[in-house]
């Protein structure tokens, strides 16, 4: 993988490298066939022209390339959200927070990329504008993951050191993993989600994708203008669980065998690591079975554009957001109650502890040709995106933060280490993620 932005930053201040050199390194990758349908609408002449300010250098992102997902507004864009049902829509009158942090930063927006229509899978498959290919895998095309998907091939093909993305169940997190990247969900307060196209109000995050825990830790301060408090505890002072429930049930051979020997490595390290039933868990399904936030969030506010074109809706996307419409007042309100209790059982449950660890996923990423578009594909692709959403959607529904980075061998297509816990535990999340960083990078 190419260095990450804090390597970067460091050759730029000894001169091995310029600004406009590492631009134009990002832009070449970028118009790679690595970066097939990455990006929907390249913007690699206003990323030369931030590279070119003289002063740029002495910004936290120098005027390195950052990729934005294209449900963010960008002044005088267009904000189409991998659809084609906005196509027409106005141009935003001005940038969206989190994209204005980014470029008071120094970033250099190098484009807008794919992503699954209106954010609604965690697969990252996309009917309109097709799926950008797995950046890790040989063998075959391979599915990126999604909603992020063209966000996170961005960042693992070099074209850009910061994918900004959301997270929703799992949309940052799922990628990262499949991709073999670092993905933080932050608590969803910390950041602004003004001037992104909604999926569920009350679960999306604005959040990243990169190559390095300490560049997470960096992609987030921006976005949440906050300092992360650091420690420089040893990773044997943390008490970390390992949720059973759920979690660990039907893993990939490949997931199995990383995620096992990952914990093993962490023991040996002088990690205190507890298995937990969490059994709280469990109730989820219960909990939304009468539907749950994305799609009566997703409806309400896509329902007079379902009025005009549902046709020009990807069809897997459609079913989807109509289910909202089933979602009865009482069974919202109810909905909401009984998440707020399940939130409280189950910070309860994990009272004394420091970050809990899982798997992110518990599959390695299919191939595209299993989940392309075509409805003798969907059971296959429902399936998929059910697998890959199990276990990230819980911290969502925790309101927590999570990150997921890479545990995986060198001769293994990536498996993802999840370090979560319920809001505001983001700095101790990212802390032990850091140490557990750096203690598999020395394996």
């Amino acid at each position: 993988m190419s260095p990450d932005l804090h390597t970067t930053r460091q050759r730029l201040q000894s001169g091995q490298t310029s600004v406009r050199a590492e631009i134009d390194r990002a832009i070449a990758i970028a118009q790679s066939a690595s970066c097939r349908r990455v990006f929907l609408k390249p913007l690699f002449d206003e990323a030369r022209a931030t590279a070119a300010d003289p002063d740029i250098g002495r910004t936290p992102l120098a005027g390195l390339a950052v990729s934005v997902k294209d449900l963010f507004d960008i002044a005088g864009q267009t904000t189409a959200a991998g659809s084609i049902v906005l196509a027409d829509a106005p141009a935003a009158t001005q940038d969206c927070p989190a994209v204005a942090r980014l470029r008071a930063a120094g970033a250099a927006i190098i484009g807008r990329t794919n992503m699954t229509e209106f954010a609604f899978s965690g697969v990252g498959v996309n009917p309109h504008y097709g799926t950008p290919a797995n950046a890790c895998a040989t063998d075959q095309p391979r599915i990126p993951g999604g909603s992020s998907s063209g966000a996170a091939v961005s960042v693992a093909t070099g074209a850009a050191f910061i994918g900004l993305g959301s997270d929703t169940g799992g949309s940052i997190r799922i990628p990262a993993a499949l991709n073999g990247l670092v993905g933080f969900k932050n608590t969803a307060r910390l950041v602004p989600v003004t001037g992104a196209i909604p999926l569920s109000t009350t679960l999306d995050t604005v959040c990243a994708l990169t190559r390095s825990v300490r560049d997470t830790i960096l992609a987030h301060e921006i976005l949440a203008k906050r300092i992360v408090t650091r420690s420089t505890a040893p990773l044997s002072s943390y008490r970390l669980a390992v949720a059973t429930t759920v979690m660990h049930d039907g893993l990939d051979p490949t997931v199995s065998r990383a995620y096992q020997r990952t914990l093993d490595t962490l023991r040996q390290a002088g990690a205190r690591i507890e298995e937990i039933q969490l059994a709280e868990i469990g109730d989820l399904a219960t909990i939304q079975s009468t539907g749950g936030f994305s799609a009566a969030e997703s409806y309400a506010w896509h329902r007079s554009l379902l009025e005009k074109n549902p046709a020009a809706y990807d069809p897997r996307v459609l079913t989807r957001i109509q289910r909202g419409a089933a979602m009865r007042a009482c069974e919202y309100i109810d909905l909401i109650h009984a998440r707020q209790d399940w939130i409280a059982r189950t910070e309860n449950a994990l009272a004394g502890f420091d970050a809990v660890l899982s798997p992110t996923v518990p599959i390695i990423a299919p191939p595209i040709a299993d989940v392309a578009p075509g409805a003798e594909r969907d059971n296959a692709f429902f399936g998929v995106n059910a697998q890959l959403l199990r276990n990230t959607s819980i911290i969502n529904m925790f309101d927590g933060c999570a990150i997921s980075l890479p545990c995986h061998a060198p001769d293994e297509l990536p498996v993802g280490l999840m370090v979560w816990h319920g809001a505001m535990h983001d700095d101790p999340v990212l802390n032990i993620a850091l140490q557990i960083e750096n203690l598999l990078q020395k394996k």
